[in-house]
């Protein structure tokens, strides 16, 4: 998906890689606080956002403890889904 590498457990994306962000799946709700942080952005690669997801930029993201937060956030959320 996106042209790069993702992690899709029970088949549902949790977070991979666009050009030099990481993309998270977040839900609705979590990605308005996401948004209110620095470095992070609505993901859209197409001209329309994709609701319910992020962009994180390399800084939002560069160390291990901040790049843990982001995929247990993303995880939390998808582990709500059915499996697909």
């Amino acid at each position: 998906m996106f042209g790069s590498v993702g992690y899709l457990p029970n088949g549902n994306m949790v977070s991979g890689v666009y050009k030099y962000f990481l993309i998270l799946r977040l839900g609705d709700a979590e990605v308005k606080n996401a948004l209110e942080g620095a470095h992070v952005k609505p993901l859209d690669i197409t001209g329309r956002p994709m609701k319910g997801w992020v962009m994180v930029e390399p800084e939002g993201c560069a160390s291990d403890e901040a790049l843990s937060e982001w995929l247990d956030r993303a995880r939390a959320f998808v582990q709500q889904l059915p499996p697909q």
